[in-house]
């Protein structure tokens, strides 16, 4: 399982990322600003306080958490079957 090793909350609502294979970049989270539970980034500290929560999510707080592997998928612009093999062929109604 890939996982974050390192991140760093950067101006513009942007995130880096490091994860154990050596893979790093940018997202932009700004389009999240203000919606439902991303109201608290109104506050630009709350952003600030990004962590790496104990099961590999990129969380803020216990109301607020991204899939780590969905910010690899971002990152890489790899597809969910390409990160996870095992994918291809399942059919969406199983």
């Amino acid at each position: 399982m890939l996982r974050p090793i390192e991140i760093k909350p950067l101006p513009g609502y942007r995130l880096f990322v490091r994860y154990s294979d050596g893979v790093a970049g940018e997202v932009d989270l700004s389009n999240l600003v203000g919606q439902g539970v991303f109201a608290a980034w109104n506050d630009v500290r709350v952003f600030e306080q990004a962590s790496i929560g104990s099961s590999g999510e990129i969380r803020w707080n216990d109301q607020i958490d991204l899939c780590s592997d969905a910010i690899y998928l971002q990152i890489t612009g790899k597809s969910l079957e390409e990160l996870f093999p095992k994918l291809r062929g399942v059919s969406a109604n199983a």
